[in-house]
């Protein structure tokens, strides 16, 4: 703020109120002369003089409201197709049926040869297909391990993030005994409700800081989550008679230095500690969106009925002739004064009464325009073209596969930080475990952390991206890998969502078949020749010589 000088103390004595315009035109001036002052920041012009605006830190602005936007994100959810669309596009392309592990063991550094490095990376695909395609993996023993990605990934999608806890659990007859069991974002709160920004005991815990349930210490690291007993918002009762409890467990063992729990978010904010919803920039464009196309159904609905109202003088008790609403079809059959609609029906009106419909004009003939518009504004803020989220490619080929090519950088940004949040730390926990068992021989991985991170590489290949024109798709990938832009390794990823190492061998066991079987269909001819030929005593001197 501009400070008032001599002439504007002398103004302020003999016309206070001149004075005042005089310094307020001197404020005004200084913050339209000062770069974002005179547009994005100004605070004169009529059209930013009605822009409420607060600022606080992540936490003011984000983790106090995360409780009202789960719950509004899960309602729109189950009850808006544009956001239920939203969701259950990106948790298809994203994931699919699975993120399928390919590992990438470190060759070079561990000195193995191509024939160990390839009998060690089939011996981990067997020993991990024994825990993870069962529901063994699961601690609610429901879901594989494929399917507990998608449960965590939509999860995350629709609160903004969701815990996985790495119990151990043994059972008859089963290896392993690691345990992933899911945790809802809900379940993740500060204890009785409220946080605390300064050091205190909680539960008889000293605690530095506390905010939506996860702890962190003097300097902002996360060590602790506390996890309540039931869902906050659950109306059932436990065994210990409805009581709410909180469990305080630590990011990672202090003995072991293990992770006890994954918290998979995508932060958006320095200091953020809880994540927002992926709905939470446009929910209120979404319930919008919703409630005028419900209007519209319903509007179109009440436009299709043919119902016949009769005026008489003479009221009468009977059922008018024709009438098609039975008693227990109605609506509201309490209410005696109560006039429904339904198609064909028939009713009758009491002396002095009369119906006046306004003329709707249903369906709107800009119904398809408003919702494409909203659709590409959503699609926009989302990262999902409006083609992609509607399943409608109904442009050209270019705008088609220009959509398709946006929306892949997108799926495959979610994918890596997904696998690397998600699959990769549960895929380390269990090989540690398979290497303790024995099952897995690693030499050197328990004693070296470069050693565990050279047995531990691994991709995690999700769904194949959408090819319009397979032909040309083919060809460009092959000028790439001969041109030494890609390997074909990352080309079958991307093309088919496959392991090219794991295509080759099968390739060759599919070709001594087929080779196999064409011979016995064709058996090859053996060359004929004549008796001289196959005998050579029999051939002419001058002719064995030759």
């Amino acid at each position: 703020m501009a400070k008032p000088n001599i002439f504007d103390r002398i103004i302020a004595v003999t016309s206070p109120e001149a004075a005042l315009k005089r310094m307020a035109a001197r404020n005004a001036l200084e913050i339209i002369n000062s770069g974002y002052g005179n547009y994005g920041a100004n605070l004169t012009k009529k059209s930013m003089r009605g822009w409420a605006f607060y600022g606080g830190s992540a936490k003011e602005d984000i983790e106090d409201h995360v409780n009202i936007l789960r719950q509004r994100s899960r309602d729109a959810y189950m009850g808006v197709p544009a956001a239920a669309a939203a969701l259950k596009t990106m948790r298809t392309n994203v994931i699919a049926g699975g993120l399928m592990l390919a590992p990438k063991i470190d060759a070079n550094y561990l000195k193995l040869t191509d024939d160990e490095t390839s009998a060690l990376q089939t011996k981990i695909l067997q020993e991990f297909s024994l825990w993870a395609d069962t529901p063994i993996c699961d601690a609610d023993r429901i879901d594989n391990f494929y399917q507990l990605q998608q449960l965590a990934f939509l999860s995350f999608l629709m609160n903004g993030d969701v815990f996985a806890l790495l119990q151990m659990k043994e059972q008859k007859g089963q290896p392993y005994s690691l345990r992933i069991r899911l945790i809802e974002a809900d379940r993740v709160c500060s204890p009785n409700e409220y946080d605390r920004l300064s050091p205190c005991t909680v539960n008889g815990t000293k605690v530095h800081k506390i905010v939506q349930g996860v702890e962190t210490d003097e300097e902002g690291m996360v060590i602790a989550y506390w996890i309540c007993n039931k869902h906050p918002l659950s109306s059932t009762t436990t065994a210990e008679g409805g009581r709410i409890e909180w469990t305080r467990v630590e990011a990672y063992g202090q003995k072991t230095g293990r992770r006890n729990v994954l918290h998979v978010m995508a932060r958006e904010r320095v200091g953020q500690l809880r994540g927002v919803p992926m709905l939470a920039p446009v929910i209120e464009s979404i319930k919008q969106l919703g409630r005028y196309t419900e209007a519209e159904i319903t509007a179109a609905v009440l436009s299709a009925f043919f119902t016949v109202f009769i005026k008489s003088s003479s009221p009468s008790d009977g059922r008018p002739l024709g009438e098609m609403i039975p008693p227990d079809e109605l609506v509201d059959d309490a209410d005696q004064t109560s006039i429904e609609l339904g198609p064909g029906a028939i009713a009758n009106l009491n002396p002095g009464e009369d119906v006046v419909f306004a003329d709707p004009k249903h369906p709107n003939t800009g119904y398809d325009a408003f919702t494409n518009a909203m659709f590409k504004q959503i699609g926009a803020a989302l990262e999902i073209p409006p083609e992609v989220m509607m399943k409608m490619f109904s442009t050209s080929y270019s705008a088609a596969r220009g959509a398709l090519n946006e929306f892949w950088r997108t799926c495959t940004m979610y994918r890596d930080w997904f696998s690397d949040d998600f699959c990769k730390p549960i895929y380390e926990e269990w090989f540690a475990e398979a290497v303790g068992l024995g099952r897995i021989d690693a030499p050197g991985f328990f004693s070296d952390p470069v050693y565990r991170k050279a047995y531990t590489g691994s991709t995690w290949n999700g769904p194949a991206r959408t090819n319009l024109n397979p032909v040309q798709e083919v060809e460009a990938a092959t000028k790439r890998v001969e041109a030494g832009f890609s390997t074909a390794q990352e080309e079958t990823a991307q093309m088919t969502g496959g392991d090219y190492s794991t295509n080759i061998r099968q390739r060759v066991i599919e070709a001594k078949q087929k080779k196999e079987v064409d011979d016995i269909i064709n058996p090859p001819q053996q060359e004929q020749m004549s008796p001289m030929r196959r005998d050579p005593a029999r051939m002419p001197e001058e002719q064995r010589r030759i």
